[in-house]
């Protein structure tokens, strides 16, 4: 389990396509304190260390994705270079700053738009439909990694049949300095994972 808030920004230094492809990512995170097998949120991806070191006074660790969770997520698109937030489990005692998120993405939205709204960016998002439901005004969403909360809420209508749900956050510039968020673009596609409270309250108000 993790709660959102980002504590380095890792790169991709390399992908190694094998039976699953093992990605190792550059981090500040000390090799000798995280553990084989330790989960580590990844742009809001749980993915599990495999391997860990350093050459030099670089950090490392390594992760394997499957195809499933290449295509599931944005990882298919990661390369050398790419920028990634990171978030170690959350301990027993730890402080509850953002939301409980679990690090199941549950699909991949775009970025929109993006304007200055005083200090803050105020960033426009589209979900795919499966997720409309679950998205509120005031509630609570994690995109890539990041806990936020949503500022308003509206269904757009894409072709004949299907919704998509548009939504607002606001970023402010501590959490554009301290993660991907400052180097983000319009167009850019992001991991979502809803609130787990949504998907159980939506689970809940199901018709048998």
């Amino acid at each position: 389990m993790f709660t959102g808030i980002i504590t380095d920004v890792g790169r991709v230094k390399a992908a190694e396509m094998r039976g699953d492809t093992r990605f190792v990512i550059e981090t500040s995170y000390d090799p000798d304190t995280i553990a084989l097998g330790a989960s580590i949120a990844c742009s809001g991806c749980c993915l599990t260390v495999v391997e860990k070191g350093r050459d030099g006074a670089r950090n490392w660790f390594a992760v394997d994705a499957s195809a499933e969770t290449l295509g599931c997520t944005t990882l298919g698109t990661w390369k050398p270079g790419t920028p990634v937030n990171l978030e170690r489990a959350l301990k027993a005692g730890d402080e509850l700053g953002g939301h409980i998120v679990s690090g199941h993405v549950d699909g991949v939205g775009t970025i929109v738009d993006m304007r200055p709204e005083g200090d803050s960016v105020r960033f426009t998002f589209e979900a795919p439909e499966p997720l409309r439901k679950f998205i509120a005004s005031k509630g609570s969403v994690t995109i890539d990694g990041t806990s936020l909360t949503v500022n308003e809420v509206e269904d757009v209508r894409v072709g004949a049949n299907e919704k998509r749900a548009r939504f607002g956050v606001n970023i402010i510039p501590h959490t554009q300095a301290v993660t991907t968020w400052g180097q983000a673009e319009v167009g850019n596609s992001v991991n979502l994972e809803i609130d787990m409270l949504a998907r159980y309250v939506a689970r809940l108000a199901e018709k048998d």
